[in-house]
């Protein structure tokens, strides 16, 4: 699906769940990760949906939980990490899932040793998952593709999750859909109507979810194929969209009271 249409600002409702990818969604990518910024405003506005939605609003990245409440300062929010391997829900409880330490241990020892041959190919290293950015040397893309599936098939407990510019050796069996469905079965998302946000082939999980659950997918970018039915152009696009949710639920407060 090439030309989505952009979504109306009026999706949101007091009676939605909305979902929220980070890099290239609500941030900006770098060429570090630990290099992304928040833009002016950002917080306020997610606050203030934050607050109409009661607290049905999460996070949902490839970072750990950690990192993202490094970056957003908003600890008390609920978040799933490392594509759902760690989740934290609204009341503060983090659930994670087991992964055998020995074969990470194992798989990350290899995983640096395959980057000590590419210079300024980054390694991100997390508590239960380990990825290769070459985000600053796309030259090394075609490389990546050849090797990652080969180091993959030598941990059978983890399976390889590409991504913009990124390889990514996660635990398998969990993905971003697998967390979001997990979300939807507790409050305050239970029984609201799912809306989720994300650029990245790794978000095609959670789009198909809430797609099945008669919710609605937001892609952002032109990445194709996706299973997304609504559009929007780029992390400044979403801020700007937003800002128009942040507004239709504000002056839907007002006419209530």
């Amino acid at each position: 699906m090439n030309d989505l249409p952009r979504p109306p600002a009026d999706l949101v409702t007091t009676a939605t769940a909305l979902f929220l990818d980070a890099d290239g969604t609500l941030l900006a990518f770098a060429d570090d990760p630990e290099g992304v910024v928040v833009p002016a405003g950002m917080l306020e506005t997610l606050d203030a949906i934050h607050e109409a939605l009661g607290g049905a609003l999460a996070l949902v990245s490839g970072r750990a939980i950690a990192s993202l409440d490094s970056i957003f300062g908003r600890p008390r929010w609920a978040a799933a990490g490392q594509h759902g391997l760690e989740r934290r829900d609204a009341e503060g409880r983090t659930v994670t899932v087991p992964v055998d330490a020995d074969e990470l241990a194992r798989l990350r020892a290899t995983v640096h040793a395959v980057a000590a041959d590419m210079p300024s190919v980054r390694v991100e290293d997390k508590s239960w998952s380990v990825a290769l950015h070459c985000r600053e040397h796309p030259e090394y893309t075609p490389e990546l593709e050849r090797v990652a599936p080969a180091i993959a098939a030598r941990f059978p407990g983890f399976e390889l999750q590409p991504g913009s510019y990124v390889y990514e050796f996660k635990p398998r069996g969990m993905d971003k859909g697998v967390a979001v469905a997990a979300f939807l079965d507790a409050p305050p998302f239970q029984a609201r109507h799912p809306v989720y946000l994300g650029d990245d082939l790794t978000d095609e999980h959670a789009f198909a979810m809430v797609n099945a659950r008669g919710g609605a997918s937001v892609r952002v970018g032109t990445r194709t194929p996706s299973c997304a039915v609504f559009t929007l152009s780029s992390p400044a696009d979403v801020h700007a969209w937003l800002d128009s949710v942040k507004a239709a639920l504000t002056q839907g407060a007002a006419r209530r009271q």
